[in-house]
């Protein structure tokens, strides 16, 4: 097991990176004000690991008040954060029991930011089961629901007590899931770490295979350089921004192809390309860059384009984006393979250039 912090003052806390960690309750046990828990999890996790917990929580004289929620990010709203306090409330929940994420981003979002509001904040606890939890949305205190107007417009930034990533749990994740989890993986290397990087472009067949070591390894240094810069920039006012390269893009793609149509990885590296000629167009990045860019989505079994949508909706949904300020969106660029950018200075054209670029024809069937 390897163990990482998040340096955030009174509020650090520990990432556990290991095989075999569901069970080891001795994990959970000092991040308890009192022996009694809710684990939140969904109707696909549940089968598969739920039990595990549970029997494991219960042999420690933990009380367990289970709350099993529909898959899907289409599920990421208003009525199933409702479901969580309807069950809260149900079973009389106090200020001290601990919310247990159980699940992939979805959950963590939703359980998080369930417990920013139950009681106005009751502590919670990640233990993510797909890849792009653990190394993205597991860590950093990011939570909330969507909107039909814009994706993860209403949340909080609300820090867990620990997050518990068991790589095993990635042995039942459907390649397509473990695929978008790359796409966040790669992000990392592409914004710091161009090292990494080079390990991923040698490396990406043995993830895929899941080589337990090759995933480790990814795991630790996602979440090494996420925790940095979590503890530089929590609240996203400046260098945290960088996390974000190929949302503003991946988001309108999300929102725009439908909640649940693409997966957030998927969109994310759909997302990416296109900052990528964006900051060719800027003189940033070479055409060589560009292809390299694109040859590791595609060992990765990610799209290597972005849907046509149209301009419109693009700039549409982009205009909804977290990242606006004064009305102007500011973006994740790359100044250099390795080396990313927030800028709010991009002339209108080269966007439009961008945007126009869109080729659906290019993207693989099962994601058109």
């Amino acid at each position: 097991m390897q163990t990482l912090n998040v340096a955030l003052g009174q509020r650090s806390y520990p990432i556990h990176i290991g095989s075999g960690l569901l069970t080891q309750v001795d994990l959970l046990l000092p991040h308890l004000a009192q022996p009694r828990v809710a684990v939140v999890t969904n109707s696909t996790i549940a089968p598969l690991y739920l039990s595990n917990l549970v029997n494991a929580l219960h042999d420690a004289g933990v009380a367990v008040q289970e709350i099993i929620l529909p898959d899907g990010e289409i599920y990421k709203n208003w009525e199933t954060l409702n479901l969580i306090f309807d069950a809260l409330l149900a079973a009389h929940c106090e200020r001290k029991t601990t919310l247990i994420a159980l699940g992939g981003g979805v959950i963590g979002d939703l359980t998080g930011f369930a417990a920013a509001c139950y009681l106005r904040g009751v502590p919670f606890i990640q233990i993510p089961t797909t890849l792009l939890a653990q190394v993205d949305s597991s860590v950093g205190g990011k939570t909330g629901i969507n909107h039909p107007l814009g994706k993860n417009m209403i949340g909080a930034f609300y820090q867990p007590q620990a997050v518990i990533a068991d790589l095993h749990t990635l042995r039942t994740l459907p390649a397509r899931e473990l695929s978008a989890g790359l796409a966040e993986v790669i992000k990392y290397g592409l914004i710091a770490d161009i090292e990494f990087l080079e390990w991923l472009e040698n490396n990406m067949a043995a993830l895929r295979a899941l080589d337990m070591t090759c995933l480790s390894y990814a795991v630790e240094r996602a979440c090494a350089i996420k925790a940095d810069i979590v503890a530089q920039d929590e609240r996203e006012s400046g260098l945290r921004a960088l996390l974000n390269l190929g949302h503003t893009f991946g988001h309108a793609i999300e929102s725009g192809m439908g909640y649940g149509n693409w997966l957030h990885g998927e969109a994310v590296a759909a997302g990416t390309m296109l900052a990528a000629d964006l900051s060719r167009r800027l003189g940033w990045l070479t055409e060589d860059d560009v292809a390299r860019i694109r040859a590791l989505y595609c060992a990765a079994g990610l799209p290597d384009a972005a849907p046509d949508l149209g301009v419109e909706t693009y700039l549409r949904w982009m205009g909804l984006d977290k990242k606006v300020e004064d009305g102007r969106i500011r973006f994740v660029l790359l100044r250099a393979v390795g080396d990313g950018v927030v800028s709010g200075d991009v002339a209108q054209h080269l966007l439009l250039e961008t945007l126009h670029s869109c080729n659906t024809s290019r993207i693989k069937p099962a994601l058109s």
